[in-house]
């Protein structure tokens, strides 16, 4: 088998949890053969926001055909 692992970043004013939710379930709907999620990193946009924008990096792993 071989995969292939590409970077998502998953937003969320509520919380680093529904960050994560976001770019899975996006991964979910977007490829084929998801196998893993790996969290990376773990940020909060303060800057150019009006409220925290909770911020997830994450790379996910699936199997090419």
């Amino acid at each position: 088998m071989v995969f292939k692992k590409i970077t998502l970043i998953g937003t969320s004013d509520e919380s680093f949890d529904a960050a994560v939710d976001d770019a899975v379930e996006r991964a979910e709907d977007s490829l084929d053969n998801l196998y893993w999620v790996e969290v990376e990193n773990l940020g909060v946009e303060l800057a150019s926001v009006e409220h925290r924008e909770y911020q997830a990096e994450v790379e996910v792993a699936f199997q090419l055909e």
